[in-house]
């Protein structure tokens, strides 16, 4: 006659989560903010790369590489347009500042030179890396379907980089100081517009 076999607990380790997530008193990402900065990048980049475009041309060497990053971002653009219209998410206040000051920045680094224009792009792409990966720590595990389009275009913005860098951007006409302003006015830029 077999022995009774003790019955084993359930394995509940496969049904729990690796991470819990989000429990009373943590801090919760503030998913609107995040989107309104968000889109508002985005439109700033566009406005950016149409004041280069403006300036430099469509047949000068530097256009082709800043019309690519342009239909990326405006790529970017639209599917930030649609999760503010399904999140039910305003815009920034700000997007007609951002409007002129995206274009006047682009167009007044392509008027220094191409190199200059490439270091603007490697200056906002380096603020936008930094901050983008802010957001997916913030995000967790809370809201896959954004993080997972963060962690795309994250990927794209960081190629828009390297491939300013590859075109010359640190060999722009005081590419420090350049670099840090417009550093600077990104930084400011995604403050604002989180809130306003």
């Amino acid at each position: 006659m077999a022995e009774p076999q003790t019955p084993k607990a359930p394995d509940l380790s496969l049904a729990m989560p690796t991470r819990p997530g989000w429990r009373p008193g943590d801090d919760r990402a503030d998913v609107p903010s995040m989107l309104r900065v968000d889109q508002a990048g985005e439109y700033g980049a566009t406005r950016i790369y149409a004041g280069q475009l403006a300036v430099l041309g469509t047949r000068h060497p530097a256009s082709r590489a800043i019309g690519r990053m342009a239909v990326q971002e405006q790529r970017h653009l639209s599917h930030f347009d649609a999760l503010l219209a399904d999140r039910g998410v305003r815009s920034t206040l700000l997007q007609p500042i951002w409007n002129v000051a995206g274009h006047a920045l682009g167009a007044v680094t392509a008027l220094i030179s191409p190199s200059a224009a490439m270091a603007c792009t490697a200056a906002v792409e380096t603020e936008i890396d930094k901050h983008y990966a802010d957001q997916l720590r913030q995000l967790g595990d809370d809201d896959p379907d954004l993080s997972a389009t963060i962690t795309e275009f994250q990927a794209e913005e960081l190629e828009h980089r390297d491939t300013a860098i590859a075109a010359g951007a640190e060999n722009a006409p005081g590419y420090p100081i350049l670099s840090a302003v417009i550093r600077a006015g990104c930084r400011a830029a995604i403050s604002l517009s989180k809130r306003i």
